[in-house]
């Protein structure tokens, strides 16, 4: 089918293939020819090139662009180039507006019961039948409401209306923050992205929207192509396609056999040119948006659970999600036993589930429907009783008929009870959770920008707070990665410091000169200071720049030479990769023979040499004793002080046989030693303090590196990583994987599990050893908890290590797109302290958590046993539907703002993690809660049954049907606020400390919660009349309330003296879901519903009313099973 499409594509543009007519503004080439030509792949295009256009520098000349100066930089030409041929920009799905985020908030099962509750109980209060006052009906003084004259009736119905209106908006209000502040931080990524392009012969970085047809764009390894093109010149370029046709290996592109680069494809090996030929909408990753973005409308119709949030993150960051879990599993080198079922589960499902649900979620998830159950299940024995004794009282104590026209007058009675219950539901339901963890998520994210972590999955951050251990690159993030050569083996002589050029042969000097300028890529260049006085920088891959920077020091330049031998005379180019450990370049020599250079790590490069160059230049042989010798001598002393040993090498060929470059084990060989590099990169002052925060946090860090095993174990030791005296493991990858490989060449566990827990250095390491490793922790089971494993990565191939891990760190500065496109967090500083300030985040945003737990769950326990009781004993709840709404109200959204966004301290990090299993819930926090909830109980219930004679005043129970709000209830209702508040106070510290007060002017939005909640709640004392069933109360009334209130705090230090290990009887609750609770169906919807924390834990009872349908197998309350 392809070929007929393609084939009439061809005939289509035959016609106009000779004549070079102009097309629309004076370019060669339509939008439609150059579309089409991107469709074809490998010959096919390389003959309609040559048909159409002659050849790329045709299609250049049409496109009005110089293969080597690029475009003019002008800004008119740029302009109409947009115009014609669209900007490289894939426009976002559209965001939720916010009336549709209103309606979501509206499908709420508690709120819909609600709003029925009201309506109902609207409707009938206009309702007055004829009879209404007749004796016949009985006037039951045992009433439900106490709602003031019978017209004030709607009143109270309006007010649940409009309570339920200021909780849908809140909710709403908060979902569309939260988008925004998401899309916010997709552009701040977007912007963050920028590629090479050369204009007016000028290397330009340019955000990637701002490219254009025409542009010519230096591609190199890890680039993630950003728009589609043609190859003018490539340099053992390899592309992984596997995003666009997902087939995994990796395609070889050359100008002369497949010169056609795709949007959305990773450069997997070398580097070259490319003219852009296609961008945004009309590149090959626009199209397949473009028919994604028809499809993904009635998908979502279909589907509305798996919400789409996605189209929330901007186009390209969507596409790269969509590819990630498929890129990663291709890029997977080792075929692990998941291989297969992830592949199932990505053909049931687009996106990609992003690792399990997160730790806090999973035990929130269980905490939240163990609540649900309990509050229904007391707000349904609530109405039952509260009908039984209505209908006793009535119709068989009193002995009456159930008159017709009497009906309506019991059946408002029910409409009461019912919306008891309904309150009782409405405050045993915690739905302030999920606010409280988007919250804190949310904040945490916008506070670590400013600490250098720019964090991709909501969930990382929290997930972070659990890292048992960080496996760190060493090179740029626990090094400065600013590499200089501090020592060097020239012509037979071991320099401690750079050598005078004086003292070094001219003939060594110039093919050293040769050797660095020519073989590296010629983007790595070093630019003078920004600022006087300030190092020069250095720009592309850090070793090549110390190499460049030895050049200088040896007062030459490398510069003259690449001009003399431009990037496109070099005959052939083996690009660096993590298999060969070496780039070798060959030139021609003006005699007609060849030169080839080489440089690479010096233990494998030294292998390969036979030759080496004396004191005056000369050739002297290179036995295997000698390399040897050079070994114990001069590499081993390098590396033992911390330092990357790096060997040039040259080889010639003669003029008459040329080698079959294809056979690069036979070219690179035979080679002659020029000199041997020692490279120092210093490591960062800050660091060893931060590994010793780690350590001390139970966080244990381990090396992985590619470099030699000394150099590795001597940084190491700088760090901090590995102490003298300690029992640990420095292993290289190949007795690595020697160790943990059976006779088959098989990965076993139980080998795996011997070796990581001792080991802290792996050195020489692959991104293959890396995974191996990162997977075997993960998978482990011989600790009492699995371990949170934390990875550090900026290599393409690191990509499979970055996704495998709990949280992957990607590199901001020197971290390749794919790398970025795999990881949760961007360093943005590529620094190894931001991971511990993100470790402090995390532990934070769980103390946040567990601080909202602890206030929420006490008024749950208070409120719920005061309604209950009220209601048996009294038949009336002391607190009324719209005051319960309030407390709801304040201990929900205002409560989950102010305990979410206190800061972090250092002292989170003295102590462990927390790990999986931990309870949310802990004892002391149990003893708090319940400690608490008696003493609100007793305040309660003494001046709900005695209150009256202390205050004297009149009781306000039993009153009759209508009568105005009493002052006795609203005592209570004043007094029950007053002791939340003081409370919320309490609750700031969770793990017994004593001072609460300790930081907590450092919260500013705490304190004006606090204050805020204590002006409103006066004003609706004071003047909340009839809808809030409050009756102005006096000074010295509201100061009894506020002494009441203070003794919380005090009674707070009484429960800290008790000591929690004295109190076995204390059950912990909210564990994290045990494997034998979950079914597997299970599993895979918890994932699709709580996959990124992006589109953040719906509103929560969407969770527990799921969890009541399912009947989840049954747990009792304490979080134990029964």
């Amino acid at each position: 089918m392809g070929e007929m499409a393609n084939s009439s594509i061809e005939l289509h543009s035959k016609p106009q293939q000779p004549r070079e007519t102009p097309h629309v503004g004076g370019f060669g080439c339509t939008l439609a020819e150059l579309r089409s030509l991107m469709e074809l792949r490998g010959a096919e295009a390389l003959q309609k090139i040559q048909e159409t256009y002659g050849d790329v520098s045709g299609l250049c000349r049409r496109l009005k662009t110089s293969p080597t100066e690029g475009l003019a930089d002008n800004t008119n030409d740029l302009e109409k180039r947009r115009q014609i041929y669209g900007q490289n920009f894939i426009p976002p799905k559209q965001p939720k507006t916010f009336l549709q985020l209103v309606w979501e908030a509206l499908q709420d099962v508690t709120l819909i019961i609600l709003e029925v509750a009201a309506i109902v109980s609207l409707g009938l209060s206009f309702y007055a039948p004829p009879g209404e006052e007749s004796e016949a009906c009985g006037n039951v003084s045992g009433g439900a409401e106490d709602e003031g004259e019978a017209e004030a009736g709607w009143i109270e119905g309006a007010a649940i209306l409009l309570s339920v209106i200021c909780v849908v908006l809140v909710t709403a209000f908060n979902d569309w923050s939260k988008e925004k502040q998401f899309r916010g931080l997709q552009s701040r990524i977007e912007q963050e992205q920028k590629f090479t392009v050369i204009r007016n012969g000028q290397l330009l970085q340019v955000p990637v929207a701002a490219l254009v047809v025409g542009d010519i764009a230096q591609v190199k390894y890890g680039d993630l192509l950003p728009a589609d093109g043609v190859l003018i010149q490539g340099n053992d370029l390899k592309i992984d396609e596997s995003s666009l046709t997902g087939e995994s290996d990796h395609v070889r592109k050359s100008a002369d056999k497949d010169p056609m680069l795709l949007s959305g494809t990773h450069v997997m090996e070398g580097s070259g040119r490319m003219v852009v030929t296609a961008v945004g909408v009309n590149s090959q990753t626009g199209i397949i948006f473009t028919l994604l973005g028809a499809g993904g409308e009635e998908e979502e119709k279909k589907d509305k659970k798996g919400k789409q949030q996605d189209g929330a993150m901007d186009s390209s960051q969507t596409r790269a999600k969509k590819q990630d879990g498929a890129v990663a599993m291709e890029m997977q080198p080792l075929k692990s036993a998941e291989g297969g079922e992830m592949e199932e589960r990505e053909k049931k499902k687009a996106n990609v589930p992003k690792k399990e649900k997160s730790v806090l979620q999973g035990k929130l998830t269980k905490l939240a429907v163990q609540i649900g159950k309990a509050g229904l299940v007391m707000s349904a024995i609530t109405v039952i009783i509260l009908v039984l004794y209505f209908v006793i009282e009535t119709f068989v104590v009193d002995g009456r008929v159930w008159l017709a026209e009497c009906t309506p007058v019991y059946v408002q009675y029910f409409v009461k009870f019912f919306i008891i219950g309904v309150t009782v539901l409405v405050v045993a339901v915690p739905e302030g959770l999920p606010l409280a963890v988007t919250i804190s998520l949310a904040y945490s994210v916008k506070k670590m920008m400013k600490d250098n972590n720019l964090v991709r999955h909501l969930d990382a951050c929290e997930t972070m707070g659990n890292a048992t251990a960080i496996c760190s690159d060493k090179t740029g993030t626990l090094t400065t990665n600013r590499m200089t050569v501090v020592q060097s083996y020239l012509g037979d002589t071991h320099y401690k410091e750079i050598p005078a050029p004086s003292a070094l042969t001219p003939k060594i000097l110039d093919l050293l000169v040769h050797a660095i300028s020519i073989n590296s890529a010629y983007t790595t260049k070093i630019l003078p200071p920004e600022k006087e006085g300030a190092l020069p920088r250095q720009v592309g891959n850090k070793t090549e720049c110390a190499l460049l920077g030895f050049v200088l020091d040896l007062k030459r330049d490398f510069q003259p030479v690449r001009e003399q031998i431009p990037e496109d005379k070099l005959y052939k180019v083996y690009t660096f990769n993590s298999v060969r450990k070496s780039m070798s370049t060959v030139i021609r020599m003006p005699d007609g023979g060849f030169r080839l250079f080489s440089k690479g790590a010096s233990e494998i490069l030294l292998k390969k040499c036979t030759n080496i160059l004396n004191s005056n230049g000369e050739l002297r042989g290179f036995r295997p004793r000698d390399r040897d010798d050079m070994v114990k001598k001069i590499i081993e002393p390098m590396a033992c002080d911390g330092l990357r040993t790096i060997c040039i090498a040259y080889r010639d060929f003669p003029a008459n046989q040329e080698p079959d470059w294809d056979n690069e084990n036979e070219v690179v060989g035979d080679l002659t030693c020029i000199a041997v590099m020692g490279i120092e990169d210093p490591v960062r002052p800050e660091v060893p303090e931060a590994i010793r925060k780690c350590q001390r946090a139970g966080i244990t860090v381990r090396m992985v590196t590619g470099d030699n095993i000394n150099t590795a174990r001597a940084i190491a030791a700088k760090c901090g990583i590995i102490q003298p005296g300690e029992d640990f493991l420095c292993l290289e990858g190949k007795e690595f994987n020697r160790r943990i490989r059976n006779e088959k060449g098989e990965i076993e566990q139980e080998r795996l599990d011997k070796v990581w827990p001792k080991l802290r250095v792996l050195a020489r390491s692959s991104p293959t050893d890396k995974h191996t490793l990162v997977k075997g922790i993960i998978d482990s089971t011989t600790g009492e908890q699995r371990q949170v494993v934390a990875v550090t990565g900026d290599g393409t191939n690191d990509g499979p290590a970055l996704k495998k891990a709990d949280v992957g760190f990607a590199m901001g500065i020197a971290g390749t797109d794919v790398a970025k496109e795999a990881s949760d967090i961007i360093l943005t500083d590529d620094n190894f302290t931001s991971i511990v300030k993100a470790v402090m985040w995390g532990r934070n945003v769980y103390d946040s958590i567990s601080k909202f737990l602890q206030f929420q769950l006490t008024v749950n326990v208070v409120a719920v046993i005061v309604a209950f009781t009220g209601a048996c004993i009294t038949q009336d709840s002391p607190l009324k539907a719209v005051q319960m709404l309030w407390v709801n109200l304040i201990m929900d959204t205002f409560a989950s703002l102010a305990l979410a966004t206190e800061p972090p301290t250092e002292s989170l990090l003295l102590r462990k993690p927390y790990g999986r299993d931990k309870p949310l819930i802990s004892r002391t926090m149990m003893k708090n809660i319940l400690g608490h909830a008696v003493y609100q109980l007793t305040i309660i219930f003494t001046l709900l049954f005695v209150g009256e004679l202390f205050f004297d005043i009149d009781s306000g129970r039993n009153a009759p049907l209508h009568s105005p709000p009493s002052e006795h209830y609203t005592i209570i209702f004043n007094t029950f606020v007053m002791m939340q508040l003081f409370n919320e106070i309490n609750a700031r510290k969770i793990h017994g400390e004593r001072n609460v007060f300790d930081g907590i002017f450092s919260n500013p939005i705490f304190c004006t919660i606090v204050l805020g909640t204590f002006g409103i709640q006066i004003v609706i004392v004071q003047f909340g009349g009839k809808p809030f069933s409050c009756s102005p109360l006096s000074t010295e009334q509201w100061l009894w309330c506020l002494f009441v209130g203070v003794g919380e705090l005090v009674w707070g230090q009484v429960i800290a003296t008790i000591p929690t290990s004295q109190l076995k009887c204390l059950k912990e609750a909210g564990h994290g879901p045990g494997k034998d609770e979950m079914t597997d169906e299970e599993l895979a919807e918890g994932e699709e519903e709580i996959d990124h924390a992006e589109r953040e834990l719906r509103r929560g009872q969407i969770l527990w009313f799921r969890g009541l349908n399912r009947i989840q197998t049954q747990v009792c309350w304490g979080g134990k099973k029964c």
